[in-house]
């Protein structure tokens, strides 16, 4: 299986960044509401599986597939953007500015959010055939979700408000370190496995994930959850967005630039400008013949001196 090297993998990461901040509207837009209705389908997979078995780890073992499809497509999340467009701000790329950032951040967001609400209304259907009976045992299980990771973190106030943000931290730390490990390979398979293993590990640890919670709180309030949108939006989706922008820059993005990305880019500096000063420095020619002359008898006398005197 191909291996990427830290160094090329930052230029690939460097050179993501960049080239989703020059998409259009419309492919950003697309791409981010089908990378999030990729990715719920993978949660609501999860939660059934978990649900109908009893056993979460299985559950969390198999929610991976929906995050791999949707980057095997080429599709967005906001938790990946969080990582790879400040990269391209810094690297100084053509094109990449603080609001050709921001413009894609928002527009990723929105387009999650679509994808996500779009899912939670056909699962919330499924799940009530067509809201004629009351939710299955999976409707019972998100919406349950959904009561204890907003009024469950409300109750705690100032400390549970800190816990919601860390476990944002936590949580994109992990997702983009899947995300950024989809290209340390070229192989099909070795990706896979790459992305699986911090995917498997966020879910199973409950950590927040900002485009998930877009579909499992919303599907929550559809079946009819004991929260409001309010609860949601203060008490969940705001800080875990917060804590996923700063778990993937400050824990992935930024440590894998400024120690694989600018000081190899010095270093090639350095190296180029060495060249340019040999390259100036006059070559000497050859030594006149006086002067190996001079020096030749120079070094005679030396040998004669350094002889030892003889004893008479």
């Amino acid at each position: 299986m191909s291996y990427v090297k830290p160094a090329e993998l930052v230029t690939r990461m460097v050179d993501a960044g960049a080239y989703k901040l020059q998409l259009s509207t419309r492919d950003t837009l697309i791409r981010s509401f089908m990378g999030a209705a990729f990715l719920t389908m993978g949660a609501a997979f999860a939660v059934t599986v978990s649900t109908n078995t009893g056993q979460p780890l299985l559950g969390a073992l198999l929610f991976p597939v929906g995050f791999v499809i949707l980057y095997l497509f080429g599709y967005d999340l906001l938790t990946g953007v969080f990582t790879l467009g400040p990269l391209a701000v810094i690297d100084k790329r053509p094109g990449a500015t603080l609001g050709a950032m921001f413009r894609n951040w928002g527009l990723v967001f929105l387009g999650n959010f679509g994808g996500a609400f779009f899912i939670a209304i056909l699962m919330a259907i499924y799940f009530t055939y067509g809201f004629s009976t009351e939710p299955s045992a999976v409707g019972h299980a998100i919406s349950e979700i959904g009561h204890s990771r907003t009024v469950g973190y409300a109750d705690h106030g100032a400390a549970g408000m800190l816990t919601l943000f860390i476990r944002g931290v936590l949580c994109n730390w992990l997702v983009s370190t899947g995300v950024v490990l989809s290209m340390v390979s070229d192989n099909v398979v070795a990706k896979i496995l790459a992305m699986w293993l911090p995917i498997m590990l966020f879910f199973y640890m409950g950590f927040e994930h900002s485009v998930v919670n877009m579909f499992l709180f919303p599907s929550g309030l559809l079946l009819g959850a004991d929260f409001t949108l309010m609860d949601y939006l203060i008490w969940n989706e705001i800080p875990t967005v917060i804590g996923n922008l700063v778990g993937g820059l400050l824990f992935v993005g930024l440590p894998l630039y400024f120690t694989h990305g600018k000081p190899t880019a010095r270093r090639v500096r350095g190296e180029k400008s060495t060249t340019r000063r040999l390259r100036r420095t006059p070559v000497a020619g050859p030594t006149p013949a006086p002067v190996v002359e001079a020096a030749a008898e120079s070094s005679k006398d030396s040998d004669r001196l350094a002889e030892p005197l003889s004893v008479g």
